[in-house]
Formats: C-alpha cells, structure tokens, sequence
C-alpha cells in the first residue's frame, strides 16, 4: 500500500480522536446537574399524571417546584398530605391547602328528565352532544358515562337513574371529569362550597319545566329567601350563587317548587354509603 493511504488512515484516526475528546469535554463542561430535590419531590407526588396541575404530568410538576416556580399545594390530587410531602423535600414550611371537589350540577335522570328522542349513535357524551342525546333538555347530563371512564381515582359511578354520582370521601378534585362533559355540569368547587343550584337549564321556566321535573324555573324564591343581599341572583333564568356574597346555609332553599337548589349534599356520599344503599349490589360490583 502507498504512503498516502496510511498517512489518510492516520489523519482520520486522529481527527477522530480529536473530536471525540472534545465531545467529551464538551459534555463534562456542559453537563446540566438535575436539582437533587426532583428526586425527593417526585417521591412525594402522586405519580398519577393527572394534569390537574395544568402540566403534563407529576415529572414536569416535580422540576416547577423544585425551581420555585410553582405552589407546593399545586398537586390538587394530593391534598394536603402531598403538599406536606413537598414542602419537606424543599425544605420549606407547608402551607394549609383547600380541598377542591367535583360536583355534578343536575338531577335530571331517567325519573326526572323528559325523552324527545331516539338516540342511536356512538354511546358517549361527546357524540351525543353532537346531536343533542335523547333528553328534551339541552342543558341536561347525557348519561352516557364519559366522566366516569375519565375517572382514574374510582370516584365514580352512575347510578341506576343515569347520573354520575361522585364518591366525597375519594374525589381527589383533578378535574378530569369535568373536562369530559361536553354540557358543562360538573364543576370544580372548593370543599367549603355546601350550596349548589343543581341544573344548567337557561330557558324560561315554563319550557324548562317542560324538559324536566327538577328544573330552575327561574321563580325567584331562592334570590329573596338568601340572606345574603346579591348572594343568589338570576341570569338567563338561572339561579346563580356568589359564592363571595353568599352565605352557606339552607336558607335559600326552602321554598324552591322543584328543589333544584340544595343544601349540604355532597358530603354523605361516600363510596360505601352508595352502593350500601343499592339493593344487592356489593362495594365496588
């Protein structure tokens, strides 16, 4: 072979060599240390990759704390004990967290809620929707249970009365149910939040009756009965609660004809309270 082979053969290997060297220098130099704290935060969340944190999942949440750009009560799904937890990985004093719940805001089921249709399409919500599901009212659950397949906490179930019900004692307010409703009727509440006005429906009182049994019929009583001047006012229809100016109590709903505004309902459902209440049907069936 002639000299000029071996001389290219050489050159190579040493440019080789030198770029690898470089490269490694490169990475030794450049090299970004992780935040040991990560670690200890990700111990401490969840892990369930809920989003409710409005990130991706508890990874991208664990790198926001740990660079102090996010609360340590970010973890809606954790409760207090979570933010406990973070807050000790950081090393810094906890704080008190409020519980966030979600709430289904209508009772119009298959007793309640008048059929206009046949419906016969995809049987979830959000194809239902797209057609306006079987119920006269347009406000109304669909009941074809997306919120429930959402659920990743076993917080959920529908009822024989197709509604969703929510289990108090597991709802670990992530909201993910809420995002599945196409009609907007499960919300987000904080646990202090007792009073509610459980329907959607904005027609006037007479086609809202129509739809449904359990309507707000825009009456009125409510707004006057509510001790608290503002606390309940009428929009579209509708009872809407100022939950700045309203005070938690029952004294509004005395006197609604249809008890669509309720008290303090929330809190005794609980898993075991539900299904202990269906006849035959164990924990969890």
């Amino acid at each position: 072979m002639s000299s000029a082979f071996f001389i290219s053969v050489l050159a190579m290997g040493g440019l080789g060599i030198a770029f690898a060297a470089t490269l490694a220098i490169a990475n030794k130099k450049l090299k970004v240390k992780e935040d040991p704290r990560i670690k200890k935060i990700l111990e401490a969340l969840p892990m369930t990759n809920c989003g409710a944190c409005g990130v991706a999942g508890c990874a991208a949440l664990a790198e926001l704390l740990a660079g102090g750009k996010a609360d340590i009560t970010a973890c809606t799904a954790g409760g207090q004990e979570i933010a406990d937890a973070v807050a000790e990985a950081l090393g810094v004093e906890s704080v008190e967290t409020s519980r966030v719940l979600a709430v289904v805001l209508c009772r119009g089921g298959h007793a309640e809620a008048k059929v206009g249709a046949k419906y016969k399409g995809d049987m979830s919500c959000a194809a239902a929707d797209l057609t306006g599901g079987e119920k006269l009212c347009a406000y109304s659950c669909l009941g074809y249970a997306d919120c429930v397949d959402e659920c990743e906490f076993d917080a959920m179930d529908m009822s024989p009365n197709g509604l969703p019900v929510i289990f108090y004692d597991k709802c670990v307010g992530c909201g993910a149910c809420a995002k599945a409703c196409p009609r907007d009727i499960i919300e987000m509440h904080p646990e202090e939040h007792k009073l509610f006005v459980y329907c959607k429906n904005r027609d006037k009182g007479a086609e809202a009756k129509k739809g449904c049994s359990v309507a707000c019929i825009a009456c009125t009583l409510c707004v006057k009965d509510c001790v608290s001047e503002d606390g309940i006012k009428m929009q579209d229809n509708l009872a809407v609660i100022d939950y700045e100016a309203c005070e938690q109590d029952d004294s509004s709903i005395k006197r609604c004809p249809t008890k669509c505004i309720l008290f303090d309902e929330e809190e005794s459902v609980t898993r075991e309270a539900y299904y202990s209440s269906l006849p035959g049907k164990a924990i969890g069936d």
